[in-house]
């Protein structure tokens, strides 16, 4: 056992559970708000307090980051996947926040189901980050978020393959391909965590 005059801070890996764990709580609200037609507007509003909580636990990672001697991991890496974990989290409260500005009442094909991928590949995130800390299951989850990330952009493409065939008003248009590329963006931010969870453990490993 190695011994240590100064000990680390190993409450960063709580703090990251925690991040990851108020993903998971976004991805499941943006699935209940869309679940119906028209969609649960209100809900959007519980998104964005999720919002400000993941805001206040990255803001207290970076806080503490700055005050600690010995981290338990290289100090860039608990910014990047802090800062990661947060732009999941921003980008579905983008995606719910447009939904409820422009009052979508029928769901179009892909909303749904990029939501569904969303929540897939946070609760991925979430597995993946509390297995960081032992180091054990980290890149198989990687390999899963990567997995639905593709799957979304399939999803993304045949979504705005039918919009801009089927749809003829340009307003709605625009607002619709908004929303799709808000929704996909999500998954795409999900990737950008497992990237950082696997670089992590390709160097500390």
């Amino acid at each position: 056992m190695q011994f240590r005059l100064i000990p680390r801070e190993e409450k960063f890996f709580a703090d990251f559970a925690a991040l990851a764990d108020r993903i998971v709580s976004g991805a499941t609200l943006l699935e209940r708000m869309l679940a119906s037609d028209p969609p649960s507007w209100d809900t959007a509003l519980q998104i964005k307090q999720v919002e400000h909580e993941c805001d206040s636990l990255t803001h207290g990672i970076i806080q503490r980051l700055n005050s600690t001697f010995v981290t338990p991991i290289d100090r860039e890496d608990i910014h990047a996947l802090a800062t990661s974990l947060d732009d999941v989290m921003d980008a579905i409260d983008a995606a719910s926040g447009v939904l409820r500005r422009y009052r979508m009442s029928s769901l179009r094909y892909g909303t749904r189901e990029l939501a569904s991928l969303i929540w897939q590949a946070a609760m991925q995130v979430k597995v993946a980050v509390e297995a960081l800390e032992r180091r054990d299951g980290v890149h198989d989850r990687a390999v899963e978020v990567n997995r639905l990330e593709n799957a979304a952009d399939d999803v993304h493409d045949e979504a705005l393959r039918r919009l801009f065939e089927e749809e003829r008003d340009a307003i709605t248009l625009i607002k619709w391909k908004e929303v799709l590329d808000l929704l996909e963006e999500a998954t795409d931010r999900c990737e950008d965590v497992a990237n950082v969870l696997e670089g992590v453990v390709v160097k500390h490993g």
